[in-house]
């Protein structure tokens, strides 16, 4: 056991080398709900010593923002509720001065307001939230290092997802998603949007298949005129682009804000096709998509760990974790 451990470890760190080196960004997201993970600055120190390159962080915590301090780890940092930011610019301009100011050695890189919010009640929060950040970050000089956004996610915004071509948002999210879109054009900032092939699949076994969804299909799949589809990752993301480019927001580039593949809790949730999804998405994401070839993907892979009190409980949801929570890797994945 001792030494299919070790070979486990070595082959992680094999993998992490290959994010840092092989992909202009590959981060993993830090959720902490959970009541039996490891302390903060021992869950930092984890990304430092496996050299992953980026960290999505759900809410604002000034233990995380300590220890990422020099580590030049590129940080996402969430307003899970904008509703206290929308109206009030003093409140903005307080949290980027404490937040954000304070740490000026941390490699904060996006402000995301909301995830998965559109369509919803506090969708109409997110723009006014938004633009009060941009502001507060344009009144201490930071306007152009750090972009603010918000996070979508894929199976919540689509009218039509199919051919790729055809992508469209639905009418309920565009009430809140242009305004939005007219934002980051303005501002040149991406739209942050979490891609999850395995609820696709999940939800239209009938008409996708397991390889699609995995990376692993052998041929075309999908055929879009001229472009050629292998996976539905790539499908997904070039739906986003094909239905930007119908509202104005062509210039607008995506980052894959979550993406993974849990390995419990479902017939599909899997070790092997967890593995399987990562390694394919990790080794991927620098090569585009057809519809823009050779532009890599910012990408973040949730999560770091398994997650016990994720909801709903007992599910696949408590299963996306690179790591146990005590911080043994999940996975022996090579190259």
């Amino acid at each position: 056991m001792a030494n299919s451990n070790f070979f486990s470890i070595v082959a992680f760190g094999l993998l992490l080398c290959f994010l840092s080196a092989g992909v202009e960004s590959i981060g993993v997201c830090y959720g902490r709900d959970g009541n039996n993970l490891p302390p903060v600055n021992e869950a930092i120190d984890l990304y430092k010593s496996n050299n992953i390159g980026g960290i999505r962080l759900y809410d604002y915590n000034p233990d995380a923002f300590q220890a990422l301090r020099g580590s030049n780890i590129a940080v996402i940092v969430d307003i899970p509720d904008p509703s206290s930011f929308a109206f009030d610019p003093s409140v903005a301009l307080a949290w980027v001065q404490n937040n954000i100011q304070a740490f000026q050695d941390v490699n904060f890189r996006y402000i995301v307001v909301g995830n998965q919010l559109i369509p919803g009640d506090k969708a109409i929060f997110i723009l006014p939230a938004m633009q009060q950040l941009q502001n507060a970050l344009q009144s201490v000089g930071l306007q152009d290092r750090i972009k603010v956004s918000t996070s979508i996610f894929t199976a919540g915004v689509f009218a039509n997802s199919y051919p790729p071509s055809a992508g469209t948002f639905s009418s309920d999210a565009l009430a809140t998603l242009q305004p939005i879109i007219g934002f980051l054009v303005a501002n040149g900032a991406p739209l942050l949007v979490n891609v999850f092939p395995y609820f696709h699949y999940l939800n239209d076994r009938d008409h996708i298949s397991l390889d699609y969804a995995l990376f692993t299909s052998p041929g075309t799949v999908v055929t879009d005129g001229q472009l050629q589809y292998q996976n539905l990752f790539d499908a997904i993301l070039d739906a986003l682009y094909s239905a930007l480019e119908k509202v104005g927001g062509g210039g607008v580039t995506i980052v894959v804000s979550e993406s993974g593949w849990p390995s419990d809790g479902r017939d599909i949730a899997t070790q092997q096709n967890a593995q399987t999804y990562l390694s394919n998405l990790i080794q991927h994401v620098g090569r585009g998509t057809p519809k823009r070839p050779g532009i890599s993907i910012d990408t973040y892979i949730f999560a770091m760990f398994d997650e016990n009190l994720e909801q709903p409980q007992g599910t696949d949801q408590n299963h996306y974790g690179l790591f146990t929570p005590n911080k043994q890797p999940k996975y022996s994945l090579s190259f």
